[in-house]
């Protein structure tokens, strides 16, 4: 089982005026990350990803065969699922039974899509992977912790896979993380906590992969607009804080593309 958390990107000088920050951060900074491996016993691959109070258990399943409209086709696939368990937030959520949210809709597509900008489908031949991405606590950044950990719970499955000489060689081609950012009170902000995400002039979130491409960005003026110097800002910031979660995800793996 492996720890790491993640040391403080750089410091500016601190601006008294503010609110103060989570863990006394400064607007660039994340919240404290932990990437927990090996946490359940049935999983091909499994990750306890922790952005401060959140805390979402990602695990890998490798299933043989793929669905049937990709049947034939020596391609895999990598999907994922999203739920909030009951207890994750302060009133009590609700399970999913036969329904699906539509926010739970919509977070696990997107997971599943930054998993698949970095897999070779053709290389994983026709095995399906699904990533359970489970919110045991939500502090904000939910679907965030759940792309970057879902990447270290996929590694591992695939490795599992390859050292059993079911597949040849893993077929990862890089690494993806994600990051929360946001406009609150005329401040920009890296890695929103959900007092912060819940009072947002503007939410953003950015999908990144290792070598800095950008996978997905969704964004919204939930109560006003940006310009674009202040959406510049935020993105140069996002990508900073996404090169310490590919950092923070090496160490944990020992991955190299």
């Amino acid at each position: 089982m492996d720890q790491h958390n993640n040391p403080a990107a750089g410091t500016p000088a601190a601006d008294t005026s503010a609110p103060e920050r989570s863990y006394g951060r400064a607007a660039n900074q994340m919240r404290p990350v932990k990437l927990t491996r090996d946490v359940m016993m049935n999983a091909d691959g499994s990750c306890l990803a922790e952005f401060g109070n959140t805390r979402v258990m990602c695990t890998a399943t490798v299933e043989e065969g793929v669905p049937a409209w990709r049947k034939g086709s020596r391609a895999g696939w990598v999907t994922a699922e999203y739920a909030m368990l009951p207890a994750s937030t302060s009133t009590r959520t609700r399970r999913e039974y036969k329904g699906r949210k539509g926010r739970s809709m919509e977070i696990e597509r997107l997971v599943g899509r930054s998993l698949r900008a970095v897999c070779d489908m053709h290389r994983l031949g026709e095995l399906t992977v699904t990533c359970d991405c489970d919110v045991i606590q939500a502090d904000g950044g939910t679907r965030t912790a759940s792309i970057t950990g879902a990447w270290v719970a996929l590694h591992d499955a695939l490795q599992k896979w390859v050292d059993a000489g079911k597949i040849k060689r893993l077929p990862l081609t890089g690494q993806v993380a994600a990051i929360s950012m946001g406009k609150v009170a005329d401040r920009l902000l890296l890695d929103l906590d959900y007092p912060e995400d819940s009072h947002a002039q503007v939410d953003l979130n950015l999908v990144c992969t290792g070598d800095g491409g950008i996978v997905e960005v969704q964004g919204t003026g939930e109560r006003s607009t940006i310009s674009r110097e202040e959406l510049d800002a935020l993105l140069d910031m996002g990508q900073t804080g996404i090169q310490e979660l590919i950092r923070l995800q090496n160490q944990v793996t020992g991955f190299s593309d």
